[in-house]
């Protein structure tokens, strides 16, 4: 099964609008968000047509189609308008065999490791920083992947999104090019 993988939206109607645009392109039944979807939070400069309003009212009509994690920029006033799940610091997913661990990645990271074993995947976002690598640490291997930044790409990365397809794991920019890729094995 195919997956699509965003992070970072930040209230941006712009790049929300085309994240939608690629999720029903990517033929995916279901879209994975880690976190910061509303707020742009107070480091960040406001991003492309910031408008919250219209970002809530592009994502709740898929409601069912949607599993979420917490960002740092997420509150409680924001479950209040969003008609899916958000308030939960990470997922554990079991998507086409692999054990995943998402999260946004401001708890939980490359650094600071959840509980996960050897060959599970970390998913986060919140660094703006597209990632796809297999890391060894505390004597464990496990892949770490980070879809990038949909709004607010940092480091001189495109804005990105990522799709979990079988055992490949890509990152797009939006015009359909593939940035990076790895296979989970």
């Amino acid at each position: 099964m195919k997956y699509f993988i965003a992070s970072d939206i930040h209230g941006s109607a712009y790049w929300c609008r085309k994240t939608l645009e690629a999720f029903e392109e990517s033929g995916a039944k279901r879209m994975v968000l880690l976190g910061d979807i509303l707020y742009h939070g107070p480091r960040n400069d406001l991003p492309k047509d910031y408008a919250p309003k219209e970002v809530i009212a592009m994502l709740n009509p898929l409601k069912d189609r949607i599993w979420a994690v917490r960002g740092n920029c997420e509150a409680e006033v924001d479950q209040m308008v969003l008609e899916f799940p958000v308030l939960a610091d990470y997922a554990i997913l079991v998507l086409n065999g692999h054990t995943i661990f998402a999260t946004h990645g401001h708890v939980f990271n490359e650094e600071k490791l959840p509980p996960i074993m050897e060959g599970d995947v970390l998913l986060h976002g919140h660094t703006h920083l597209l990632k796809a690598e297999k890391l060894e640490k505390d004597g464990k291997n496990f892949y770490h992947l980070n879809p990038g930044s949909t709004s607010i790409p940092k480091g001189g990365n495109p804005n990105t999104y990522a799709i979990l397809d079988g055992d490949v794991f890509s990152v797009y920019d939006f015009d359909g090019n593939i940035v990076k890729s790895i296979e989970l094995g």
